[in-house]
């Protein structure tokens, strides 16, 4: 066993994994694995945004497949088995393999350059095959496969399985030139392609190959990314079925469970395979389960700025894009993956294209969305502070007074608000329909999101209310369901709330984890397009209730 070679590293990391409490199965993976293996498709590369399991399941692979560890234990307990047991040949593939692992977001100490970080990877390899084939004659200073076929010719039935995690790692450190990417991309086709001793090629990381390998360095791999093939898709992220599962195990596990289902859905939920299936942010589910509290998991490893970063680029050309995405308007957008690290980022799409791949925003059927409130509360924070956003950043700003305002039922000061978001510079303000109205109470009441789960167009009664603020933090806050119209009364918006039963469904959700014993506020907002004149009005549908 060496530090790259059959290495135990793996099995020690998906063991840890598989005897958590919030462990999902998905090994059946191993299967389409070998099916590809079997067909000659052994060039395999997996592409999502962090924290979607790319590692756990290179783990499991190196796990299953290595000879340097004994893993039935696990296996025998998982869906694989059941498929080993009817497949025999499938089973004598466990713990038979000469497996390569590589984690290549790993670097040496105190490093400066590329240099230094391949030397690395190819001295352990060297010293690997050294201790593994002592009657090889492979000298110190051998290219890795130099050393490799040396080991192939002397035993032609010595083939390997490659597992290379984060295989783009290195494209994102500030040290490393252009030419070093292209060095770094010779090094892996001259180490795989079409080399007799390959067995199966398995890359994963964030970033497709396409966008490096310009020529034929690496054109044998086929590429397996979310927005755009569907084979693999099931075992990267946890479905609704998963997750449903690993609600009922905490519900089984914590004395005084805080974490409500509906929950999980507003938090982690929003991505989507190519083929429609919804898709939750494993890692955040995971900690949120194990904290027992909803809170920001994912994106806690990367400021609100990384993802200004992006927006940066081109603010002008996809500022009312955001405008409408933070109100949960999904936006057009063709999303082209090859080019999501483009230089330049100049255009909507490639902006769009870049923050899908880092999973910033969700993908489905053309258009774009921020996928849920743990990505939606770092765009909030962006809007809040980032005054280059213009009449977006303006309107966020006076959203804490519109919030005090509707509370203290100010009908006038609300009405003032929302002329002043009317006379800000924004390309809204035609006012042609009701979605236009939409964008703009999204943007004034922003603030109310660190406090409030905001619905739109939520179902409740009869119809649907245009907004539903549900309580988030203090139980005894006041609800909100809000109403727009345009040359309409703010009389007849709160009229309809009342005789659509908005407020049944704010009352149905009293049977959740959060009980809510504040009031229940109607607001009615409208804005006549002759007069030019917002209107307001309040009017309290439910008492406070004690707690």
């Amino acid at each position: 066993m060496g530090i790259y070679l059959n290495s135990m590293a793996a099995y020690d990391a998906y063991k840890e994994i598989f005897e958590g409490t919030y462990f999902v199965d998905k090994s059946l993976m191993i299967e389409d694995i070998l099916t590809s293996m079997k067909n000659a498709e052994k060039y395999i590369c997996v592409t999502r945004p962090r924290r979607f399991g790319k590692s756990v399941m290179a783990n499991m692979l190196a796990c299953f497949f290595s000879r340097g560890c004994s893993s039935s234990a696990i296996f025998t307990n998982l869906k694989i088995a059941k498929i080993m047991s009817e497949n025999a040949e499938l089973g004598k593939n466990m713990n038979q393999h000469n497996v390569i692992h590589i984690s290549f977001n790993r670097l040496p100490r105190r490093c400066r350059n590329y240099g230094q970080y391949i030397d690395r990877i190819e001295n352990t390899l060297i010293c690997d095959f050294i201790e593994a084939y002592p009657n090889v004659p492979i000298h110190p200073d051998d290219a890795v496969w130099d050393a490799l076929i040396k080991i192939y010719h002397a035993d032609n039935t010595a083939r390997f399985i490659f597992i290379l995690d984060e295989w783009d790692f290195i494209f994102h450190r500030n040290f490393v030139t252009e030419q070093d990417k292209a060095d770094y991309i010779g090094f892996l086709s001259n180490l795989l392609k079409d080399m007799p001793y390959v067995s199966l090629a398995y890359m994963t990381g964030i970033l497709p190959i396409a966008k490096y390998s310009s020529g034929s360095e690496l054109n044998m791999f086929a590429e397996y990314t979310m927005a755009s093939e569907e084979l693999y898709s099931e075992f990267f992220g946890f479905t609704d079925t998963e997750v449903d599962r690993l609600y009922e195990k905490y519900l089984q596990h914590q004395l005084a469970p805080s974490v409500p289902r509906e929950g999980l859905r507003t938090w982690y939920d929003g991505y989507h395979t190519k083929s429609g299936e919804r898709v939750y942010n494993p890692r955040s589910v995971v900690l949120s389960l194990t904290n027992n509290n909803l809170g920001n998991y994912w994106t806690s490893a990367g400021p609100y700025d990384e993802i200004y970063y992006y927006v940066s680029h081109n603010i002008s050309a996809i500022r009312d894009d955001l405008a409408q995405m933070i109100a949960g308007i999904p936006v057009p957008a063709k999303v082209r993956e090859y080019a999501a690290v483009s230089l330049n980022l100049s255009t909507r799409d490639e902006i769009f294209s870049a923050m899908v791949v880092y999973g910033f925003l969700s993908y489905e059927n053309g258009y774009v969305m921020i996928p849920n409130k743990e990505l939606m509360d770092k765009f909030n924070e962006m809007l809040m502070k980032e005054a280059s956003l213009g009449y977006v950043h303006q309107l966020a700003a006076v959203s804490d007074r519109m919030l005090k305002a509707t509370l203290n039922r100010d009908s006038d000061k609300v009405a003032e608000i929302m002329k002043y978001a009317h006379d800000t510079e924004s390309p809204l303000l035609q006012y042609n329909s009701e979605s236009e109205l939409t964008v703009l109470v999204a943007l004034v009441y922003l603030a109310a999101r660190d406090s409030y789960r905001i619905e739109r167009e939520d179902k409740a009664g009869v119809g649907y209310a245009d907004f539903i603020f549900y309580p988030d933090v203090n139980p005894a806050a006041d609800g909100i369901i809000l109403e727009l119209k345009v040359d309409h009364s703010a009389e007849e918006a709160l009229e309809q709330i009342k005789e659509r039963g908005y407020v049944l469904k704010f009352q149905g959700r009293l049977g959740e984890a959060a009980k809510y014993t504040g009031r229940i506020l109607g607001v009615g907002i409208a804005y006549d397009r002759k007069t030019k004149k917002h209107t307001c009005k309040i009017e309290v549908l439910r008492a406070a209730l004690r707690s």
